[in-house]
C-alpha cells in the first residue's frame, strides 16, 4: 500500500496520484481548454482512461459538452437529477445531447429521496444536507470505477476556486479532477458559444447567469456576482459536489 502525505490542507494525498497531477500541470501548462479536454480522455497518465465528465446541464455547460462531443461522443456525461430542477433544465439536457449526438448521457438520481425527504422540506432545515443528499451522495457513487472526472469550474465563479489548476487530486478517492475551463474569463465563454452557435439555456435570457436547483437559484440583478442568486442571503457557494472525503469544502470567499 502507498504511503499517504498531508497537503496544505492537511488531507491525505497518496503521493503518487499527487506527483501524476503535478506532471499534467506542467506538461499542459499553456495549452488549450480543448487540449485540456483530449488529455483527460487520451492522456496515458491518467492511467486507464476510465473518465467522466460530470455536467449540470447549466448556463454555461454546453460548451464543455461540446468539446466532449467533439473529442469522442462516447464520452460518459453524468448528469445529476435532484429532482428539484427548473423544467426548462430538463428539456434542455435533453434537447443538447441530441443535438451533440452524446451518446453515452447517464441520468443519476438518488435512490433514498422518498424514504429522507418524502416531503421536499430538508432543504428550509439545511441546504447542505439536502446537497448532500440529492447530489453529493448519488454522484459519489455513480462515479465509482471512474479514474478521474471533468468539471466545468473556472476560477471567476468563486473565491474558493481562485487558484483552480487544470488538473488536481480528489483527496480520499483516488480520482483525478480536471477542469479544462479553470482559466477561461465570462467573455471566453460567451465567445465560444457564439463562434460555434451553441444553443443557450432558456433561463439566461431570464436573469439565471448561474442556474441549480429550482427552490436555491433566483434572478440575478445587473451589477451583482453572476452566482449571487445561488444560496442567496446564506453563507454558501458550492453544493457540496466538490468534496473531500465526504465532507464538504468551505475555502475562500
Amino acid at each position: 500500500m502507498v504511503s499517504l502525505d498531508q497537503d496544505t490542507k492537511g488531507q491525505d494525498v497518496d503521493p503518487v496520484l499527487a506527483d501524476k497531477v503535478a506532471a499534467l500541470n506542467a506538461r499542459y501548462k499553456h495549452h488549450s481548454a480543448t487540449s485540456v479536454m483530449e488529455a483527460a480522455l487520451k492522456d496515458d497518465l491518467l492511467g486507464s482512461g476510465r473518465i467522466a465528465l460530470v455536467s449540470s446541464f447549466g448556463a454555461e455547460s454546453v460548451v464543455l459538452l461540446h468539446m466532449a462531443a467533439l473529442a469522442d461522443k462516447m464520452t460518459p456525461v453524468l448528469f445529476v437529477d435532484t429532482e428539484l430542477l427548473f423544467t426548462e433544465t430538463l428539456v434542455y439536457q435533453q434537447e443538447v445531447s441530441e443535438r451533440l449526438g452524446l451518446r453515452n448521457v447517464q441520468v443519476v438520481r438518488a435512490a433514498d429521496i422518498a424514504e429522507k425527504d418524502p416531503y421536499g422540506a430538508l432543504r428550509f432545515s439545511s441546504t447542505d444536507a439536502c446537497c448532500d443528499l440529492r447530489k453529493t451522495q448519488p454522484l459519489q457513487k455513480a462515479l465509482n470505477g471512474f479514474d478521474g472526472w471533468i468539471t466545468g469550474r473556472k476560477r471567476f465563479q468563486a473565491g474558493s476556486r481562485a487558484a483552480l489548476e487544470f488538473f488536481e487530486v480528489e483527496e480520499g478517492t483516488g480520482r483525478i479532477k480536471v477542469n479544462p475551463l479553470a482559466h477561461w474569463a465570462p467573455e471566453d465563454v460567451r465567445a465560444y458559444m457564439t463562434e460555434n452557435r451553441l444553443p443557450r439555456h432558456p433561463l439566461v435570457a431570464k436573469g439565471y447567469p448561474s442556474i441549480g436547483c429550482a427552490p436555491c437559484t433566483s434572478p440575478v440583478k445587473e451589477g451583482e456576482d453572476p452566482r449571487a442568486g445561488r444560496w442567496r442571503d446564506q453563507n454558501k457557494e458550492e453544493c457540496g459536489i466538490h468534496v473531500v472525503d465526504g465532507k464538504f469544502v468551505r475555502t475562500g470567499a
